[in-house]
């Protein structure tokens, strides 16, 4: 499968959290990239996103994905308690990197990501942040990872201005940053390009992803609403009846 259409249409059956606009910002990130380039997913669940990056990816590029497997962080409200259901993630996993044909140009690291920092040589070209959700492992995943990426790359978050863990990670790390310039999103997925930053990039990074708390505020307002089985509420103020990712 050559094309981003034909890719995102064989994953529809395939769980996980992810828009169309999410995949082609993922998809075209990926295509980009020569050669010799370095990919890092972490947080892979059933390889939703992963299928999208490999796919993407020219022959070459060394596409890792980080994801333990292990029951816990598997997805919205979803923290822990899912031992049983971790074996099952992993095997579907493996089986939707075998269907669309990109097993053998991933790279899967089953460990929690702080762990597998050292498997991973030389610099990363592009980094993709959809683990814990919670503030400090998902800071940790900004932190740790992005240092590795080199200057020029990319770093894309998902749930950002969604999860408040990932948004105040952002608002910690990415809002007032030397090295972090903010390139837009795709609903909840951020795109940020390494620097070094000037003065006025870094301005208008911080003024641009400050434009995005009331899309942040909007998406906290829904999950209210839904926690509290209020869906139809949430409907009309303009939700999908989906928790918001």
């Amino acid at each position: 499968m050559s094309d981003f259409a034909t890719v995102f249409a064989s994953l529809r059956d395939v769980n996980g959290w992810m828009t169309p606009d999410q995949a082609q910002r993922l998809w075209t990130r990926s295509s980009a990239l020569p050669a010799g380039s370095t990919i890092v997913e972490i947080g892979s669940f059933q390889g939703r996103s992963t299928c999208v990056l490999a796919s993407a990816a020219t022959e070459g590029v060394d596409v890792v994905a980080i994801d333990p497997h292990g029951g816990n962080d598997r997805g919205p409200q979803e923290i822990s308690g899912f031992v049983d259901e971790a074996e099952s993630d992993h095997q579907i996993f493996l089986a939707n990197l075998e269907r669309l044909g990109v097993r053998d140009r991933v790279r899967h690291l089953r460990k929690f990501s702080d762990d597998a920092l050292g498997d991973v040589a030389g610099d990363v070209d592009l980094l993709y942040v959809d683990g814990a959700h919670r503030y400090e492992p998902a800071s940790q995943d900004i932190r740790d990872w992005g240092a590795k990426v080199r200057s020029g790359g990319h770093l894309l978050v998902h749930d950002s201005f969604s999860s408040i863990g990932v948004t105040m990670a952002l608002v910690a790390i990415t809002f007032w940053s030397p090295e972090w310039i903010y390139e837009g999103r795709s609903q909840s997925m951020a795109q940020y390009r390494k620097g070094p930053t000037t003065y006025g990039q870094r301005l208008r990074s911080f003024a641009s992803q400050v434009l995005a708390l009331p899309y942040f505020a909007l998406n906290l307002l829904y999950k209210a609403l839904l926690s509290a089985r209020l869906g139809s509420v949430a409907r009309l103020l303009g939700s999908s009846g989906e928790w918001p990712y």
